[in-house]
């Protein structure tokens, strides 16, 4: 264990100072093509993860690295503009960090977002999957250690992680819209190569219809220290040997763009019916 309770709880009073009397209800980490709805938000509060004790600077493409507090939707937000990830070289504690710190200031709803490679060769490239559970069978836990029962529990129940009130919100809002949205099982992968057409075989095996090297860190640390979660991925591309060509990041980040208006629409519909 890398991190002490009183570690969460100098960031937490570090921002607690900051924002005054203001305390958020939702957390909200934005994958590639959704960071400009921290940009939304209004009567912002913007702070710099260097400023935030014990913080980690996010250092991948496109993640501002910041937190954006303030009102969205008529939900009392903290936005993640920028994540932090595994193969930039943080551990999973250190990945998970921020939500726990979110928690100590009030929020009691996590929605994640990412974008990743497509599985499921009935679906395509561009669709929106609702995530219902996630496999993880690399690297630690971000609960290893010496268990931080202020948090959770030792030993905590991942069965209902995602949780299925809030899957059944987004698939209603989802039909409301007008907007496609398929549901299905994650994957994690620590990157930061894409995986292999033999792992993507695995991965399909093992019952995975997205493969990405994000969410489940901060689902797990969410789950454990009693927050609802709502997780939702952009489809950006069909991942490594179903189709015939290379996979590169300029791909992701243009499939994000592409799908920001319609994954933006679910996202902040789903935040306004919490």
């Amino acid at each position: 264990m890398q991190f002490t309770f009183s570690d969460y709880r100098e960031s937490a009073g570090a921002l607690a100072a900051e924002l005054g009397a203001f305390r958020p209800e939702v957390a909200l980490i934005l994958g590639s093509g959704l960071g400009f709805l921290g940009d939304e938000v209004e009567d912002p509060i913007a702070v710099p993860y260097e400023r935030i004790p014990h913080f980690r600077a996010s250092t991948a493409p496109g993640h501002r690295g910041r937190l954006v507090f303030g009102t969205l939707r008529g939900r009392r937000v903290a936005v993640m503009q920028g994540r932090l990830h595994h193969y930039e070289g943080y551990s999973v504690e250190e990945i998970a960090y921020p939500v726990r710190v979110l928690r100590l200031l009030g929020c009691e709803t996590l929605i994640v977002t990412n974008a990743a490679g497509c599985v499921n060769t009935g679906w395509q490239a561009g669709d929106l999957m609702l995530i219902s559970d996630h496999i993880k069978l690399f690297l630690d836990s971000p609960l290893r250690g010496g268990n931080l029962p202020e948090f959770g529990v030792r030993f905590p129940d991942a069965s209902k992680l995602y949780t299925s009130e809030l899957r059944d919100l987004a698939k209603a809002e989802a039909a409301r819209l007008g907007l496609g949205l398929r549901e299905g099982v994650y994957m994690f992968f620590p990157g930061p190569q894409y995986e292999t057409p033999a792992e993507i075989r695995a991965a399909r095996a093992l019952g995975a219809d997205a493969v990405g090297m994000s969410t489940a860190p901060e689902a797990l640390a969410a789950g454990h220290c009693g927050m609802r979660v709502l997780g939702m991925t952009l489809l950006s591309n069909m991942a490594a040997g179903i189709l015939d060509q290379p996979l590169s990041e300029a791909e992701v980040l243009e499939a994000g763009e592409r799908a920001r208006g319609v994954f933006s629409r679910l996202v902040l519909a789903c935040l306004e019916k919490l």
